[in-house]
C-alpha cells in the first residue's frame, strides 16, 4: 500500500465513524473477568449518551476493544494507544483482522513508541515507526485504519502520510493549530484532553499536579510541553498553574466547554476527553461522563 492511500482507503470514514466526542479510558480496558458486565454496561451507557468513541489508554490492544464492541452497535474503539515495542506488527495484524471479522469499520488501531523509560528494546523509534508500518501494509491492515499518537512535526507528517491521522496525547490549542498545519485538511486530528471536574482552584490544580506528575519524567512530552513554549520554570515543581491550567480544564460548565471547544477551534475533528478526579483506577466515572455528554453533545 503505497503512501498516498491514506487519503483514499477510509479515512474520511474513520472521521465520520469517530465523530466529535469519544472518551478516553484506564479504567475501560481491564480484562477481569468480574468487570466484563460493568464494562459493557458503561461502554452500552456511553454510546446512548452521544458519544462517538471510546480510546483505550495503556499499551491496549485490539483484544482491549473486544467487549465495548459486543456491547454497542454503532461505537468506535481504538487503541490510544498500541506499543510498537510490546505488539509487533505480525501479531498486530492479525488482532486488527480478528476484530474487524467480527465488527466492520468500528476498530480503530491506533500505534505509538511510548517512551524509552517504558520499553527496553527502545531504539531509533521513528524508524522503528516506519518499518511497523510497512509491516502493516504488507500483512493488509489499512491505512486509514490507524492512526499515530504523533507529537512532533516529523511523526504528524507520517501519520498524514501512512496513516488516517494523529490522536496527539497531553496537548494544547496551539498544538493542535501546529498538528493541523502540518497534518492537512484531510487527515484526522484527534487530540486527548483532561478534564478535571472541579471548580475550587487549588483542589482542581493538586488533582491535575498529581496526575501530571509521571508524565513529567517522560522527554517525550516534556520536549512537546517546550516547543509549544513553556519554559523549565512551567516544568519545575509539579507544573506551574499556566501548564496545568492549559492541559487541563477545570471549573465551572462554561469553562470546561470552552476549554474542549478551544481544540475544535483550532481544527481538531476529534476530541477525546478524559476525566481526572483523583479517584481509585478502577472506578469508572460514569456521572462526570454524563454531565460531560449534557455539556457538549
Amino acid at each position: 500500500m503505497s503512501e498516498s492511500t491514506s487519503s483514499t482507503s477510509g479515512t474520511s470514514g474513520t472521521k465520520e465513524k469517530v465523530g466529535r466526542y469519544g472518551i478516553w479510558s484506564v479504567e475501560l480496558r481491564s480484562e477481569d473477568p468480574a468487570r466484563r458486565g460493568e464494562i459493557a454496561e458503561a461502554a452500552a451507557e456511553l454510546e446512548q449518551l452521544g458519544y462517538s468513541a471510546v480510546w483505550l489508554g495503556g499499551s491496549s490492544a485490539a483484544r482491549h476493544a473486544v467487549p465495548l464492541l459486543e456491547a454497542t452497535s454503532r461505537l468506535a474503539v481504538g487503541t490510544s494507544i498500541q506499543s510498537i515495542w510490546q505488539y509487533d506488527a505480525e501479531a498486530s495484524a492479525a488482532g486488527f483482522a480478528e476484530v474487524e471479522s467480527a465488527h466492520p469499520g468500528r476498530f480503530v488501531l491506533g500505534l505509538g513508541v511510548s517512551h524509552a523509560k517504558l520499553a527496553e528494546q527502545y531504539r531509533r523509534p521513528y524508524s522503528a515507526l516506519v518499518a511497523y508500518l510497512d509491516a502493516l501494509d504488507a500483512a493488509g491492515v489499512p491505512a486509514g485504519r490507524r492512526v499515530l499518537a504523533a507529537l512532533g512535526p516529523k511523526t504528524l507528517k507520517l501519520a498524514g502520510d501512512r496513516a488516517a491521522g494523529a490522536i496527539p496525547y497531553l496537548v494544547t490549542p496551539e498544538h493542535t493549530a501546529e498538528a493541523r498545519e502540518i497534518l492537512g485538511e484531510g487527515a484526522l486530528l484527534a487530540p486527548e484532553f483532561k478534564v478535571v471536574p472541579e471548580t475550587d482552584p487549588a483542589r482542581a490544580r493538586a488533582l491535575a499536579r498529581e496526575h501530571l506528575a509521571m508524565y513529567l519524567a517522560l522527554p517525550n512530552y516534556t520536549n512537546s510541553f517546550q516547543r509549544l513554549g513553556f519554559t523549565e520554570d512551567d516544568l519545575a515543581a509539579g507544573g506551574s498553574d499556566r501548564l496545568i491550567d492549559a492541559l487541563y480544564a477545570w471549573g465551572d460548565e462554561e469553562r470546561i466547554r470552552d476549554s474542549v471547544h478551544a481544540f475544535h477551534t483550532a481544527g481538531a475533528d476529534h476530541v477525546a476527553i478524559q476525566v481526572v478526579n483523583g479517584t481509585s483506577p478502577d472506578a469508572l466515572p460514569r456521572e462526570t461522563w454524563r454531565r460531560l455528554a449534557d455539556l457538549l453533545i
